[in-house]
């Protein structure tokens, strides 16, 4: 007798007609947006995997960076706060220049002058002499600030331009010009060097600038206000570069 044949199709617990059931991979669901996957970075692509790295070490980079200034900041807050800043020196009155590297100052001199002085930050400095006078060789050290002052006449004219510098204690002039306000020529002539001239002729000049109100109370001015200007621009630069780096990429 023979066996009946089993149908192969028979053996499968179910029919062409039954529905396979495949679990999917979840996702979120946000309103009015595309669906989210949820799927673990370590189970997606390597590009993917690759970019999450990157974006995480990025993230962690930035973070480092906005922690140190931020400390930074509060550092130079609490142990050495700026000042609130002066608009006025004797007659002069002072334009901060925030910002920049120098500031303004500007005044009349009587009925036919005006004067208008830029004086840069610390750009330079030299050793501090010793008390003997001579320049000694440790860690103190005198701050430089260069100064430009301009002379106006009122009924115009040339304009006398007096290069200075102005010491902890002290304005040293170094050169002294007449030049045209509108047009100053490619390579003009500058007179000679101002220690070259008749010694009697160098005092008074610096009593020309004195009766101006430029003297050695002016540099100490310049000196304390320069001080408070690098504290307050210093902050101002790590501010802005915080801002920058929190600011998130498009």
């Amino acid at each position: 007798m023979a066996r009946p044949i089993r149908s192969l199709r028979k053996s499968f617990p179910f029919s062409s007609s039954s529905k396979i059931l495949i679990q999917k991979t979840p996702t979120l669901h946000l309103a009015h947006e595309k669906q989210v996957s949820l799927i673990s970075p370590s189970l997606q692509p390597p590009q993917c995997r690759r970019t999450y790295i990157s974006e995480m070490r990025r993230s962690a980079f930035e973070g480092n960076i906005l922690r140190l200034l931020r400390n930074e900041i509060q550092y130079e807050l609490d142990h050495s706060p700026a000042t609130q800043q002066v608009t006025k020196f004797k007659l002069f009155t002072v334009d901060n220049q925030p910002g920049e590297q120098w500031i303004s100052l500007k005044r009349n001199f009587g009925e036919k002058e005006d004067i208008k002085i830029e004086a840069t930050m610390f750009d330079g400095s030299v050793p501090a002499p010793n008390s003997k006078g001579v320049a000694g060789l440790g860690k103190d050290v005198q701050l430089h600030i260069t100064i430009c002052v301009n002379i106006f006449k009122k009924e115009g004219g040339n304009v006398l331009e007096i290069m200075c510098s102005a010491w902890p204690d002290s304005i040293e002039i170094n050169k002294l010009s007449i030049r045209k306000p509108e047009k100053v020529p490619a390579q003009p002539y500058v007179g000679p060097e101002f220690k070259e001239l008749d010694d009697e002729l160098q005092d008074s000049l610096y009593e020309f600038l004195e009766a101006r109100s430029m003297n050695n109370d002016f540099a100490i001015f310049l000196h304390e206000y320069m001080k408070n200007k690098d504290k307050t621009e210093f902050i101002r630069w790590m501010r802005t570069v915080k801002s920058f780096i929190e600011k998130k990429v498009e």
